[in-house]
């Protein structure tokens, strides 16, 4: 019940922050001080992935790169962000999730190891109960050999094996 629960909850939460990601987009975009920070980062992020295209693709990478016009550089950084927001959701989500599924094994390992003490504990418990059986056993061996208990049953002692003694009269 409360894994699917979790999935949906999970669910709304990615659902949700598209939207407040499209918010973001629109809040940077028109804040001046904000709109300059994230046009700056657009154009380092535009000459990082340019000169790195560059080299993948076996071009001349000493060749001045452009910056891109002002509007391009904010929808760049604008589109970065709310990707960025969308992606950080989700990863505390997946996060979320991974814990709560540790805590749940932990639990489960917790209650198989109490159960595997128990088990350990009875084993030691009939081990010391087979042993004290042992032991009375080897007592009452030893009283019959004595013919200690022959006595009180007043049976004769037979010398054939696998024969019962009779009734002393």
């Amino acid at each position: 019940m409360v894994l699917p629960l979790l999935k949906l909850g999970t669910l709304a939460v990615k659902t949700l922050s598209k939207p407040l990601a499209s918010k973001l987009k629109q809040q940077a975009a028109f804040h001046p001080k904000f709109r300059q920070l994230i046009i700056n980062f657009a154009q380092a992020n535009h000459r990082l992935t340019t000169r790195m295209q560059r080299r993948i693709y076996s071009h001349s990478t000493d060749v001045e790169i452009r910056p891109l016009n002002e509007e391009k550089a904010v929808q760049a950084a604008v589109d970065l962000i709310g990707e960025l927001f969308v992606f950080t959701v989700a990863g505390g989500v997946v996060i979320f999730e991974v814990q709560r599924s540790a805590k749940s094994e932990a639990r489960k390992e917790e209650v198989r190891r109490q159960e595997f003490e128990a088990m350990r504990q009875r084993d030691e418990e009939l081990s010391k109960e087979v042993e004290i059986l042992k032991h009375k056993l080897e007592e009452i061996e030893q009283l019959a050999k004595g013919r200690g208990l022959a006595g009180i049953f007043h049976f004769k002692h037979s010398n054939t094996a696998g024969e019962v003694g009779k009734p002393a009269s």
